[in-house]
């Protein structure tokens, strides 16, 4: 199935903690059906010092968000909207369900 979310995109998360905040994708997980999004749904690691953090301690990372938790963010409008595929130019391209617009990438 083609990833109708991928690296770089715009997304806005649709429920739980951070809902209604927009972040870029940093890695999309296939296999697990989750997305880690630059800034959002931030939790706290204890780690260890190691040779390379000597300080250790506590630190703040992006957890995981489920795919269905988050939706493309209308590059016309600017609100959430589904991912739809077409071909155009003998090309298949990501267009955006809301305004009908081609998503670059």
């Amino acid at each position: 199935m083609a990833a109708k979310i991928k690296k770089g995109d715009r997304v806005v998360v649709l429920t739980g903690r951070d809902k209604g905040r927009q972040g870029a994708v940093l890695k999309v997980l296939p296999k697990d059906s989750r997305v880690l999004v630059e800034g959002l749904n931030i939790v706290q690691r204890h780690t260890r010092p190691t040779q390379g953090d000597p300080q250790g301690g506590i630190k703040p990372k992006e957890a995981a968000l489920h795919i269905s938790n988050v939706a493309l963010v209308d590059p016309k409008s600017g609100g959430a909207t589904r991912v739809g595929f077409r071909v155009e130019d003998g090309k298949k391209v990501r267009f955006a369900k809301k305004s009908g617009e081609v998503i670059n990438g």
